[in-house]
């Protein structure tokens, strides 16, 4: 754990590091303001670029049987409409946010149907 800790310590440094070197560079030629944001859009490109890599690989499986779970469905559902989604992403953690106690009852909740499943 230590030494995966370290490791992306020592990312972080690196990144910080190539940022502060792209905005000495660029800074001169076009300004501070231009500079930084430069350093920002690099940032956001390299972003993009990992996101796109690691979701285009994930595509979950069909389960076996039904069709039309809940889960199937709210994957669909976020892929014809990300939006809607998201919003719904955003108000559970606003819900979550307000009352720890929800998020409690859904994960041991989830725990409970497991074992059941098991069983």
């Amino acid at each position: 754990m230590a030494a995966i800790a370290a490791i992306a310590a020592a990312a972080v440094v690196c990144v910080v590091a190539l940022a502060f070197a792209l905005y000495a560079v660029v800074r001169d030629l076009i300004g501070p303001a231009w500079g930084a944001a430069a350093v920002a859009l690099a940032a956001a490109l390299i972003a993009l670029i990992l996101a796109f890599l690691l979701t285009r690989k994930a595509r979950p499986k069909r389960p076996k049987g039904d069709e039309q779970n809940l889960t199937s469905r709210l994957v669909e559902l976020a892929r014809e409409r990300p939006l809607v989604a998201a919003g719904a992403i955003a108000a559970a953690v606003a819900v979550i946010v307000k009352n720890p106690r929800i998020l409690t009852a859904v994960v041991s909740a989830a725990f409970a149907s497991r074992g059941a499943r098991k069983s």
